[in-house]
């Protein structure tokens, strides 16, 4: 078992900037890819970025690369994601995730969810 557990969200205005932590616990994280998702109400839940278990690889949505920057650190257990020029259409609960193997962008392949952070941009 993998425990997540998301921080950092909170209301900012558009163009700023904020960074989410995502703190895992249990088994050895080193090992999982991780992936950062969103849901808007109404709307279905949103690949946004994902990282290798080595963080030697990352991949990126359309609708945030160059925006958004996914990391991490194996040695603090630790994922990141670092949101600037950040856009009112980027409000939404924010997840990470994590799953054993390579990383995906299907949120049915991830294993291992947090609780979700929000994200509230003001234009």
């Amino acid at each position: 078992q993998v425990q997540l557990v998301e921080s950092g969200g909170g209301l900012v205005q558009a163009g700023g900037s904020l960074r989410l932590s995502c703190a895992a616990s249990g088994r050895t994280f080193s090992s999982y890819a991780a992936g950062w998702f969103r849901q808007a109400p109404g709307k279905e839940r949103e690949f946004l970025a994902a990282v290798k278990w080595s963080g030697t690889s990352t991949y990126y949505a359309d609708s945030v690369k160059g925006r958004f920057t996914i990391s991490r650190d194996n040695a603090a257990n630790t994922v990141y994601l670092q949101m600037n020029s950040l856009k009112p259409e980027d409000t939404a609960v924010y997840y990470c995730a994590a799953r054993y193997g390579t990383w995906e962008t299907r949120a049915t392949q991830y294993h291992y969810w947090g609780q979700g952070t929000q994200v509230t941009v003001s234009s």
